[in-house]
């Protein structure tokens, strides 16, 4: 299982940001419908194999965000 819910993590980064989902899809020079679709998907962002090999090894997964040096993003 993820543990994170990576829709509402985008919009909290957004927020954080200043940035709305059509502003963070205008950056990645995408529609923001598709970002939209990307995090709304069903499937998930993550490889469903991948989530189910963590399980049956004893795992669930869990993401961290790290913040980025404001010059190595550059």
């Amino acid at each position: 299982m993820i543990r994170n819910n990576l829709e509402v993590d985008v919009k909290v980064k957004c927020v954080e940001a200043g940035l709305t989902q059509g502003g963070l899809a205008g950056r990645l020079g995408i529609t923001s419908q598709y970002v939209n679709h990307i995090i709304k998907k069903n499937d998930g962002l993550i490889n469903k194999t991948f989530i189910s090999m963590l399980e049956e090894l004893g795992y669930d997964l869990e993401l961290r965000y790290v913040p980025r040096d404001e010059f190595t993003n550059r």
